[in-house]
């Protein structure tokens, strides 16, 4: 009874570290997903770099967009986080998405170091649960 017990404790506990990474894999995914924003930023500020003016398709809202002409490619709003934007030249840009990515990749290694710590974790009360089991069979096979 008390083996059934410990094995049902463990099995919370299995489903609960569960849960916690699955959590973090959500995190990990919505991390590379602006990795990949800042990339893509990164790629279209260096296609554009010394062009006086780019035809392009703009954004107008419900997944629409207008042919339009950008004007004055060296001009950029950028995003710098809470809310705040602020205007830069391209290079001026282009440092302060080169720091929004390595933080990004820095939040991106700790998430994986905590998956790791969660799947060793999995791991070592996955295989508690085994012996459990397995004594248990052992015990209910000696009769």
């Amino acid at each position: 009874m008390q083996d059934q017990q410990k094995l049902n404790e463990i099995i919370n506990e299995i489903n609960a570290y569960n849960q916690q990474a699955d959590l973090v894999r959500q995190q990990i995914e919505l991390i590379q997903s602006s990795i990949a924003e800042v990339d893509a930023l990164t790629t279209t500020l260096d296609d554009l770099n010394g062009e006086k003016a780019v035809e392009a398709f703009v954004p107008v809202g419900a997944g629409s967009f207008i042919k339009g002409e950008l004007k004055d490619t060296d001009e950029i709003i950028i995003s710098i986080g809470a809310g705040y934007a602020i205007k830069k030249d391209a290079e001026g840009a282009k440092e302060i998405i080169s720091g929004q990515k390595k933080d990004l990749e820095d939040s991106l290694d700790k998430m994986l170091a905590s998956l790791q710590q969660i799947s060793d974790i999995l791991a070592n009360l996955q295989g508690q649960a085994q012996q459990i089991q397995s004594a248990a069979q052992g015990g209910v096979t000696g009769y």
